[in-house]
């Protein structure tokens, strides 16, 4: 049987085995292809859950573990509230410090997004080549209030903020700057360093101004398989067909993102993507929140619109756009370390 690459599980063998899955009656979203997180009903609330490991990047992994788990809470109309990790140290590398120092990231972001830390896991574990952090946040949201990847309608406007791929290009300046020093610039490898903090891997915030402005039918947080990717599971949980020009908006594409991902042979649609929020809302909607977004300082760029047809993502000539099958991320990290066996 083939090895399956690194990454996540194909989308069609993810599919079929989250089907076998047991879920409980109060279960209001579980499992499934383009959801971010669970929503279980609580009676007055819905309490929203979501874990996610860190496995590409080491340099503040305690850090990256708070903002994607609590990213997603986001993306649900939710407030992040309580977090948990599961911390898993190398035996050949495990020091005091280098647990304080993940543990102490961990504090230092969930103060900032005034989450409280309320337990979780750690250990020195035999095998690992790196450390690996599993978050898991719980948040809550009003019943009314709750936002679904697959809430988007036909006639609503596709938007992304931020720009892309922010978190790509932070991991390779941070992971990888040695080897592409001979290939860009040292000004783009600081700037795109300074990407995980500035203008940030967190979509909180931008989804905070989606809520209180209203009209926001879906929000969904690209990762694993860039914008691409999350277009498609957008597609896929609301069954709709999505039209998008992804060529169309100057600046969607950060230039020093780009660059890097040239530098290595990346496709920058296809690249881990998290400080972006997807979103589709209403066209009357549209307007308003681009006024929010210039007010906080929060680039925002048209995609395109969900139309009536079966789940399907093309471009504006009706050509079908690629569904990623693995992240550009995995994939050079899977070839780099296949090259050194």
């Amino acid at each position: 049987m083939d090895r399956l690459p690194a990454g996540k599980l194909p989308v069609h063998l993810l599919d079929a085995l989250l089907r076998d899955l047991p879920a409980g009656e109060r279960v209001r979203v579980g499992p499934g292809v383009g959801e971010d997180a669970a929503v279980i009903d609580m009676g007055a609330r819905y309490l929203v859950a979501k874990t996610d490991p860190i496995t590409f990047a080491t340099d503040e992994i305690g850090w990256y573990a708070v903002q994607v788990c609590a990213n997603d809470i986001a993306t649900m109309g939710a407030q992040p509230l309580w977090f948990m990790a599961t911390v898993l140290l190398p035996d050949a590398s495990a020091t005091e410090d280098l647990a304080r120092q993940i543990l102490g990231q961990i504090g230092h972001a969930c103060e900032a997004l005034s989450i409280g830390v309320i337990g979780g896991h750690t250990e020195i574990t035999i095998g690992l080549e790196r450390p690996v952090v599993v978050g898991c946040m719980l948040g809550e949201v009003e019943k009314d209030a709750l936002v679904t990847t697959g809430g988007a309608q036909p006639g609503d406007v596709l938007l992304l903020t931020k720009g892309a791929p922010l978190e790509a290009a932070s991991i390779l300046a941070r992971e990888y700057a040695a080897d592409l020093r001979d290939h860009v610039s040292a000004g783009v490898l600081e700037r795109c360093a300074r990407y995980l903090h500035d203008p940030g891997i967190s979509v909180v915030r931008d989804a905070q101004i989606a809520v209180e402005v209203g009209g926001v039918t879906s929000m969904h947080d690209p990762t694993e398989g860039g914008v691409l990717a999350a277009l498609w599971e957008m597609a896929t949980a609301c069954g709709h067909r999505l039209e998008v020009d992804l060529d169309g908006s100057d600046g969607l594409w950060l230039p020093d993102a780009l660059a890097i991902c040239r530098a290595l042979g990346l496709d920058p649609a296809a690249s881990i993507a998290s400080g972006a929020l997807l979103l589709a809302a209403h066209p009357e909607t549209v307007e308003r929140l681009r006024e929010r977004y210039r007010q906080e300082g929060i680039a925002v760029f048209t995609l395109g619109r969900v139309c009536v047809g079966n789940a399907l993502v093309v471009d504006p000539a009706g050509r079908r756009l690629p569904w990623p099958q693995r992240d550009e991320i995995a994939r050079f990290f899977d070839e780099s370390h296949a090259n050194l066996r």
